[in-house]
């Protein structure tokens, strides 16, 4: 029997009820009488006052670990696991610093309708400062490296933002110096976040990013682990992570020379150092080569299902640096931080070259 197109919920279930009942009623040991539905599944969800679904500033954070099966096996005394930042609504890590300075300057009016935001960024902050003043009704103004990949200017385009492309060789510094130009000459039409600066930034890891590594991985971490660029995922999580249980050894990563190419991370000894960075937290500071995380991008690609970005994979590598110099017999459960997924990254020839 077919059910007509085009039928309602309640006549469907009425035309199944009846043919179940009539089988179940020509012969013994058969089925009994099916009960059919006296009403749409559909009516109290429709005619109730609480709204469905979830806001999309509403799904930034509990985002998922994941645990690596095959790319940590030559450490056989370590767990290797990564929060998928990518699974953020605007695909990054800096949703959550993002959504916190933005709340944080509106609840104490440094914010005010009208204004523009503006702030300097190499990319995935600027991504998620656009999403989120689309969505609550904000312009944003981003002052952006040349060098920045072409997928993130298109997602920037394409939320709307206004870009100011500053020289590629001078990094995220030149696209500070010109953020504080412009709102030097008329401070008064923007809100600057700087997020270099902001204690928001760190604060958002602090609350959000730790307890979450810290009930995922059932307190079990024996190591965090990641890079450094304004600083704040690492100086946030490491605050709140000492706090739970201060054995956590907490590790920081850097590029190795001034010149690198992975974006959103900063060279310290070369670079202007965010305000809110705090070195004296790291248990241990690592620097990690360019090309060694594109060859583990790769690797990642094709022997885990795992489509990471550069800074991804650069924080993987310091997982393992670390987990080289283990002792023998010492056990590790390894938590890092996967900023984005390589969807902005492929356009970059590294993939050809490397």
């Amino acid at each position: 029997m077919y059910i007509r197109a085009g039928a309602g919920l309640s006549e469907d279930a009425s035309a199944l009820g009846e043919l179940t009942q009539g089988r179940s009623e020509q012969g013994k040991g058969r089925p009994e009488r099916m009960h059919t539905m006296k009403k749409s599944l559909w009516t109290e969800s429709l005619t109730g006052t609480e709204p469905i679904g979830r806001s999309l500033l509403g799904c930034i954070g509990n985002t998922a670990l994941l645990r690596l099966e095959r790319l940590g096996r030559n450490y056989p005394n370590a767990e290797f696991h990564g929060k998928a930042e990518w699974l953020n609504p605007g695909g990054s890590v800096k949703d959550r610093p993002a959504l916190e300075m933005i709340r944080d300057a509106e609840r104490t009016g440094r914010l005010q309708p009208g204004q523009t935001i503006l702030d300097a960024t190499s990319g995935n902050t600027g991504i998620a400062y656009a999403m989120i003043a689309a969505a609550s009704g904000y312009h944003v103004k981003l002052c952006l490296p040349a060098s920045a990949s072409e997928e993130r200017k298109q997602i920037l385009a394409a939320y709307g933002a206004e870009l100011v492309i500053t020289p590629g060789d001078e990094g995220s510094d030149g696209a500070i110096i010109r953020a504080r130009e412009i709102i030097a000459a008329e401070p008064g039409k923007y809100f600057y976040p700087d997020q270099y600066s902001n204690p928001a930034n760190w604060r958002a890891h602090y609350k959000t990013t730790a307890n979450e590594i810290w009930e995922q991985s059932g307190g079990r971490l024996t190591h965090f682990v990641a890079g450094l660029g304004t600083s704040g995922t690492f100086v946030g999580t490491t605050r709140r992570l000492k706090e739970l249980n201060p054995a956590i050894r907490c590790v920081s990563l850097q590029p190795d020379a001034a010149f690198h190419g992975l974006e959103g991370w900063k060279h310290m000894p070369s670079a202007m150092v965010p305000d809110i960075y705090d070195a004296t937290l790291a248990d241990a500071s690592l620097t990690v080569k360019t090309e060694d995380a594109y060859r583990l991008v790769k690797r990642a690609a094709r022997e885990e299902g795992l489509l990471l970005s550069p800074s991804a994979a650069a924080a993987l590598d310091g997982c393992f640096q670390v987990a080289a110099s283990l002792q023998p017999g010492e056990q590790a459960v390894f938590v890092t931080i996967f900023p984005d997924s390589g969807t902005k990254y492929l356009s970059e020839r590294f993939w050809d070259e490397v």
